[in-house]
């Protein structure tokens, strides 16, 4: 019979060891982060203000104590299961020839396992942006792939576009920087219902303009940036609903930056012209 000191010693030692396996996780997590705009801003809080300085979201590998990690304290998944299916490893030598209709009118539609998200593109004021999109999505470039980050503290945005699921990926070409001197930035401010995209401008050292790819962020709160990233688009009413839905269940690292705990997978993306 197993008396209870052994019976304690065995509950801490198997309670050590599910620490360590979060923590590695966690670790693991933090090392595939790249910044929600790559080069774009550091996120500070200290003392309940938010300063800005150049360079990415600062991350570290720390994790907070067991009780906080516990799976007791860890929001439900709000979101299904994934469609059958694999992302295609698809690269491009080029940007695509310019083909949109600057006059008409685009949607894309992500049908994700948390719920669709419309946007309604801008071809007038992005059209390099909305016909690279246009291109991507009808070789099936999003489908199956994973939003891989969510931020939650000055800057709160949901992360796509990566089909690698790294913030590393990309199409293989870069697109140009469009509507920075958009209307609806004002004070330095995305406000919400936007969708824009990441890029690897770096606001310190003026270096990294017009290195758009597939990745992009759809915004759930006003969030203070600089007009550094293209804006093409708005998100609607009931894909704000899901959004919210995705950021109420938090992230992974804890820190109000990291991979969202919902499993938000893109099952079908179309783009269509009305």
């Amino acid at each position: 019979m197993v008396s209870s000191d052994q019976r304690r010693r065995q509950l801490a030692r198997e309670k050590f060891e599910r620490q360590q396996r979060r923590r590695e996780a966690a670790r693991r997590r933090a090392r595939l982060r790249n910044g929600v705009l790559a080069g774009a801003l550091a996120v500070v809080v200290a003392a309940g203000a938010v300063s800005y300085a150049a360079g990415a979201f600062d991350g570290d590998d720390s994790t907070k104590d067991d009780a906080a990690a516990s799976p007791s304290s860890t929001p439900k998944d709000p979101c299904g299961k994934a469609a059958p299916g694999k992302v295609k490893p698809l690269s491009f030598p080029k940007e695509p020839a310019l083909k949109i209709d600057r006059s008409a009118d685009y949607t894309m539609r992500l049908e994700t396992t948390c719920g669709d998200i419309a946007l309604d593109l801008d071809a007038a004021k992005a059209p390099h942006t909305v016909n690279s999109f246009d291109f991507l999505v009808n070789k099936g470039y999003l489908d199956h792939t994973a939003c891989h980050r969510l931020t939650t503290g000055g800057v709160a945005v949901l992360q796509c576009g990566d089909p690698k699921g790294t913030g590393e990926g990309g199409p293989g070409y870069s697109l140009p920087d469009e509507n920075l001197k958009d209307k609806r930035l004002k004070g330095n401010v995305y406000p919400a219902g936007t969708v824009a995209m990441a890029n690897q401008y770096n606001a310190r050292t003026k270096k990294g303009r017009d290195t758009g790819g597939s990745q992009f962020f759809l915004v759930y709160r006003d969030s203070q940036l600089p007009p550094d990233y293209t804006p093409f688009g708005t998100i609607s009413d009931s894909g704000m609903k899901v959004l919210k839905k995705i950021a109420a269940a938090g992230e992974s690292s804890g820190q109000g930056d990291g991979a969202p705990n919902a499993t938000v997978v893109i099952d079908r993306a179309t783009v269509t012209k009305s």
